[in-house]
This record gives C-alpha cells, structure tokens and sequence, in this order.
C-alpha cells in the first residue's frame, strides 16, 4: 500500500537500484507522513470513513 502511494503520489519507484541508498530515513519517513495528510491508500487505510 505504502510502496504504490509513493508510486502515485511523489512517482518514486522504490525498486529504482540504489534509490533508497541514496536518500536518508528521514527523506523516506517526511514522504510517508505526507501519504496521511492527502488522499492516498495509506490515508484512508488508518483513517476510514464513519459509517
């Protein structure tokens, strides 16, 4: 899920070769964080709709 929002939301490719080697945790963390606050998979996977 997290792996297809980078994909969709920022177009990074986490399978490029060497792309995670040459960005830092918190390059990775900051993009992940901002998967919550749009709409993406990972957003509405923790924060579902009210029923």
């Amino acid at each position: 899920m997290i792996e297809a929002d980078l994909h969709d939301v920022y177009g990074v490719d986490v399978e490029a070769p060497g792309l995670l080697r040459e960005r830092s945790w918190r390059w990775l963390r900051l993009r992940i964080a901002g998967l919550l606050s749009c709409d993406s998979r990972t957003h509405r996977h923790f924060n579902p709709p009210e029923t």
